[in-house]
C-alpha cells in the first residue's frame, strides 16, 4: 500500500434509483478523506442514470450493460485506483467512520481483508434492531477453516461490510462473470483467507437494507438451495486453481460436507420431519445450540421452538451435568414443552450426557429418529417415574465437571 492509502468506494446498482442517492451520499461522506467513490450502473431502466450524472465529477461512472454484479464488481475495480475497495451495494449504506476505521487496520501489512457488521433497516432506513451477522467476526489466519469448509469456514459479512485488498483483487481476478451474477461476496470470502489475514471492526459501520426486491429472498428454499449448491462448486473449483499454485492442500470432498448448503438442506428437512409430527404452535424444546436459527430468513421452523437450556429466553449453554439437564428439562417440561427435539449436528448430547439421555429413553416414547432429528413426546411420564418422586441422578463422567 501507498504511504497515505486511497480508498475505492465502489456502489453497483441494477434498478435501485429509490436508493442510490442515499448510497453514493454515504460513500461521499467518509471521515477519510482519501476516498474516491465509483459507480457502476449495471444496465438499469429506471432513473438510476440520471441520478448518477448529478453527481458531475463528484464520482467516477460505469455505464454498461446488464451483466451481473460480478461483472459490475470487475466494471468498478478496472476503473478505481484505490489501495483498498469497498463494493457497496446501492441498497445499503456505509456510516462515515468506515473506510478511516478499514484503513487504519490495513497498515499493519499482510491483510487480504477488513469486514465489519452491519445494522439492518426497512426499506425506509429504520433501525430493526437487527445487526448482520448475528456473531462475531473472524479474524486472523483462517487458512485452515478455508480448506475445510470454503467460505463456510468462518464468519463474514454481507457485501456492503467488506473492505478489500487491491493486491488481493489483483491476485484473483478477474472475477468469474456469468456464475456469479449474484453474490460474487462469496467467491471472494472464500479465497481471501488464501491471500492474506482479516481483521474485524466490532461496531457495524454500514446499513444493511431489507426490502421486497432483495435478491432471491423470495425464492422456494429448494430453489436456492440449488443456486447455492451451484456457487459452492464454482468456489471449490477456483479454490482448488488457487491452493495448487499457492501449494496448499484441499479437500473437495470434506468441504462439501461442510459445506451451507448442507446445512441449511438438513435443517430445511428437519423443519418437514417436524411439521409432520405436531400442530402449528406446539412449544417444544430445542437442542440445536443455538445454531439452526442463525439463518432465519433462509428457513423457518414450525411450531414454537424453545431454546435448551434457557435463560431469560436464550440459549444457556451446555448443561454443567446430568443432573443439571434434567432439572432444567423438568422445568421447561412443566411450563408447557411438548416434546424434546436433538438436531443434528448436537446428536453428541445424547452420548455425553448419558444420565439424560437415559432418562428420557427410560420415560417418554422416541417418536423419529432419523439423520437430522430425535424427537421425544412429553406426555405424562410413566408410573415408575412417579413412584421415584422425581429423577434422582447417579453419578455419571460427566457430573460435576
Amino acid at each position: 500500500m501507498s504511504k497515505v492509502p486511497l480508498a475505492s468506494v465502489v456502489v453497483t446498482s441494477y434498478n435501485y434509483g429509490r436508493f442510490l442517492k442515499a448510497a453514493i451520499d454515504s460513500a461521499l461522506n467518509q471521515t477519510y478523506p482519501h476516498t474516491e467513490v465509483i459507480v457502476v450502473d449495471d444496465g438499469s431502466a429506471d432513473d438510476s442514470r440520471d441520478i448518477i450524472a448529478g453527481y458531475g465529477n463528484q464520482i467516477g461512472a460505469v455505464l454498461k450493460e446488464n451483466g451481473g454484479q460480478a461483472s459490475a464488481f470487475n466494471a468498478g475495480i478496472r476503473l478505481s485506483r484505490g489501495d483498498v475497495i469497498v463494493f457497496l451495494d446501492s441498497d445499503d449504506l456505509l456510516l462515515p467512520t468506515a473506510i478511516e476505521k478499514a484503513v487504519r487496520l490495513f497498515s499493519s501489512g499482510g491483510i487480504a481483508k477488513v469486514h465489519w457488521p452491519l445494522w439492518v433497516v426497512d426499506e425506509q432506513g429504520r433501525k430493526t434492531g437487527e445487526v448482520l451477522p448475528e456473531g462475531p467476526l473472524a479474524e486472523g489466519d483462517l487458512r485452515a477453516a478455508v480448506l475445510a469448509s470454503a467460505a463456510n469456514g468462518y464468519t463474514w459479512s454481507p457485501t456492503s461490510g467488506n473492505c478489500w485488498s487491491r493486491a488481493f483483487l489483483d491476485a484473483i481476478g478477474p472475477l468469474p462473470e456469468e456464475p456469479f451474477r449474484t453474490c460474487p461476496d462469496f467467491y471472494l470470502a472464500a479465497l481471501a483467507p488464501l491471500y492474506g489475514l482479516l481483521k474485524s471492526i466490532t461496531e457495524p459501520q454500514g446499513l444493511y437494507r431489507i426490502h421486497g426486491s432483495n435478491h432471491g429472498w423470495r425464492a422456494p428454499i429448494a430453489e436456492r438451495l440449488e443456486a447455492l449448491r451451484r456457487l459452492e462448486e464454482h468456489n471449490l473449483k477456483a479454490l482448488s486453481r488457487h491452493c495448487r499454485s499457492l501449494g496448499l492442500a484441499l479437500d473437495p470432498e470434506l468441504c462439501r460436507s461442510n459445506s451451507w448448503s448442507q446445512w441449511l438442506g438438513q435443517v430445511h428437512q428437519a423443519a418437514q420431519d417436524i411439521a409432520a409430527l405436531m400442530p402449528g404452535d406446539t412449544p417444544y424444546l430445542l437442542v440445536d445450540e443455538a445454531k439452526w436459527q442463525l439463518h432465519p430468513r433462509d428457513l423457518t421452523l414450525p411450531g414454537r421452538p424453545l431454546p435448551f437450556p434457557e435463560q431469560n429466553g436464550e440459549y444457556a449453554g451446555p448443561p454443567a451435568d446430568d443432573g443439571s439437564a434434567v432439572r432444567e428439562f423438568e422445568r421447561q417440561r412443566m411450563s408447557g414443552a411438548r416434546f424434546i427435539i436433538f438436531g443434528w449436528p448436537a446428536f453428541w448430547w445424547l452420548d455425553y450426557y448419558t444420565g439424560f439421555a437415559e432418562y428420557l429413553r427410560s420415560h417418554f416414547p422416541c417418536i423419529l429418529q432419523n439423520e437430522r432429528v430425535v424427537i421425544y413426546h412429553l406426555r405424562e411420564a410413566t408410573r415408575g417415574l412417579e413412584k421415584e418422586g422425581g429423577w434422582r441422578p447417579a453419578l455419571s463422567g460427566n457430573e460435576g465437571e
